[in-house]
């Protein structure tokens, strides 16, 4: 099928959004909002004020819309900050424990790869991101001792993105180190740490791409225990793709590197400015606030 359909000044996005039931009270703020976010972002947020025939709900407003819209803005902000203090965290603790066993290049070492593919794979990034870099401790490394083979894995590790990390670490089949690191932060169990590791970086890339975090679908399941070491919530009827399951998640592992973060009550901090922000959309069950780990 061939694409038709011509490109609209905001003006006309406004009326068009007009002739299908939306109220625009100040049509000039308006335009200037479209200006700088775009009409196709701004549609995912309109979807849910739509009826069957693509027509609005009565008393269906921008602003409203608008509104969702900020939220999101302030939900990726915070989520962004959580994720860098995780990576941050789970990167150190990859580094020291793997390097302690198995030496600096552990990376670079196919006997500890649990798939000999994935594991050149994973070299090949490591060879791209090593290729491309301008750090100042790479160029000086690089002056000392020459291009010939790769730096250790405590200045290694520093370039590899996350999904690299994770990929690393799902690979590495010393299973006691990877559990000790799981632990560390009160996960018993390395399938499930990696999950949310997978989860994490779902996440992550998300709100790198400024995409909607708020009511998404996530492409990404963590597992979730029914019981942890630590202070933790009802996982019964937790929609698993939810972005509330990953939220949970992500308050569990700050506990664990930081028992006086402030991620469980930042969340509801943000909540409580968008009073009109369902958080059952977002998989929020009723009674949230209440678990012990949000509490």
């Amino acid at each position: 099928m061939e694409y038709t359909k011509p490109a609209l000044s905001i003006t006309d996005q406004l009326v068009a959004l007009q002739h299908r039931g939306l109220i625009i009270p100040n049509p000039v703020w308006a335009e200037q909002f479209l200006n700088n976010v775009s009409y196709f972002r701004f549609a995912a947020y309109l979807r849910i004020f739509e009826q069957s025939d693509h027509t609005f709900r009565s008393g269906s407003t921008f602003e409203q819309v608008s509104t969702l819209y900020m939220f999101d803005v302030e939900l990726r902000k915070l989520l962004f900050g959580a994720i860098q203090r995780i990576e941050i965290a789970l990167r150190s603790r990859v580094i020291h424990q793997f390097s302690l066993a198995h030496g600096p290049f552990w990376f670079l070492d196919a006997s500890l790869a649990i798939d000999k593919l994935k594991f050149a794979r994973n070299l090949e990034t490591l060879q791209r991101e090593l290729e491309r870099t301008k750090e100042d401790f790479i160029k000086e490394h690089t002056e000392k001792y020459g291009t010939t083979s790769f730096p250790p894995a405590w200045k290694m590790m520093e370039l590899a993105s996350f999904g690299c990390l994770t990929k690393l670490y799902m690979n590495f089949n010393d299973t006691p180190i990877k559990k000790r690191i799981a632990r560390s932060f009160g996960v018993g169990k390395t399938e499930a740490l990696e999950s949310w590791m997978r989860a994490l970086n779902a996440l992550r890339n998300a709100c790198a791409h400024h995409a909607r975090v708020w009511n998404r679908i996530m492409p990404m399941k963590p597992q979730l225990p029914p019981i942890m070491r630590h202070e933790w919530v009802d996982v019964s009827g937790i929609t698993p793709t939810s972005p509330y399951a990953i939220f949970c998640c992500i308050a569990y592992w700050l506990d664990g590197i930081d028992s006086k973060n402030t991620f469980a009550t930042d969340m509801k901090t943000l909540l409580s400015q968008f009073p009109t922000v369902n958080p059952s959309a977002m998989g929020f069950p009723r009674g949230w606030e209440k678990e012990p780990l949000w509490k």
